[in-house]
């Protein structure tokens, strides 16, 4: 097949993926009848049926199946080619795109917005979630990691910063209830944890073997939500030690303790690491970095 002959196979690959004519339509921004003369044309060169057509849609066959796995590998590797090239060059300019886990946000808005101010060509993507971004397809130039050391080959990963994590409940909570000597004088106490039991946060495993289920009587899967239970007085949880540094309004239940923590780590893809706005921004970071209130 002929380089020509991407559009038609582009066509067929979101077909495939999305399931229906219209829906490849829209993604592909043509009217579904150009869809269907790709389709028949690209089947029409091969010699072979892509899809099977049913009332429900489109359902690639085998040879579909195969053509899908080709069109996405092209996909992925134009994705990186584009990564790569934005990458490039001697200037801040162009998209900067970083992704982080959302409890850090707090931390890296701040210094996003002033890296923009000080490089007014650029535009910031801050994208936040669980999420791992793919880096070797060009989706973020850099990452902003939890936990283990990311091992990916094609990866750069270094050391940031440790991030504490204590447990807090407001003021008022603790004029209603009463203040906690240590963990065998929780009988009583309320807490706020997380909607997931099969977190891996260090410390959400330490409130699950630490704490009743009956006390555990709020229950979010976002950090920022969390921590504004624990404002509101709903009961005692865990917050960042940045979050409740200086807050007048939060009383120190028990203090961090290294295995609630956790490392945090930059990633940057091998092939963009290199580049004057990656390591520019890297730079800008781990100096703003250095006067986080990260320690509790």
């Amino acid at each position: 097949m002929a380089f020509d002959d991407w559009d038609e196979v582009r066509t067929a690959y979101h077909v495939a993926r999305l399931g229906t004519v219209s829906a490849a339509a829209d993604v592909l921004g043509v009217h579904h009848a150009t869809v269907i003369r790709h389709i028949d044309a690209l089947e029409g060169r091969l010699g072979a049926k892509l899809f099977q057509r049913h009332a429900r849609g489109y359902t690639a066959t085998e040879a579909g199946q195969d053509l899908l796995l080709v069109a996405q590998a092209t996909q992925d590797q134009l994705s990186q080619l584009a990564g790569r090239i934005k990458g490039r060059g001697n200037e801040v300019t162009g998209e900067l795109v970083v992704t982080s886990v959302t409890s850090m946000s707090e931390l890296l808005t701040p210094v996003l917005a002033d890296f923009r101010l000080a490089h007014p060509e650029l535009t910031v993507r801050f994208l936040t979630g669980s999420r791992l971004f793919r880096l070797e397809y060009g989706e973020a130039h850099v990452a902003i990691r939890a936990g283990a050391k990311p091992n990916e080959p094609d990866n750069v990963a270094q050391r940031f910063v440790d991030l504490c994590v204590g447990l807090y409940a407001s003021r008022d909570y603790v004029e209603r209830m009463g203040m906690p000597k240590g963990p065998d004088d929780f009988a009583g106490h309320s807490f706020v944890g997380l909607d997931d039991e099969k977190s891996r946060a260090p410390f959400q495993r330490w409130m699950h073997e630490n704490i009743p289920a009956e006390q555990i009587v709020f229950k979010t899967n976002a950090d920022i939500s969390r921590a504004h239970a624990v404002r509101a007085g709903v009961g005692i949880g865990f917050l960042a030690g940045y979050s409740a540094h200086h807050d007048d309004d939060l009383v120190q239940i028990m203090p961090p303790r290294a295995e609630w923590g956790a490392s945090t780590w930059l990633v940057t893809h091998v092939d963009l690491h290199r580049t004057a706005k990656v390591q520019t921004f890297l730079r800008f970071l781990k100096q703003a970095a250095k006067d986080w209130p990260v320690h509790g």
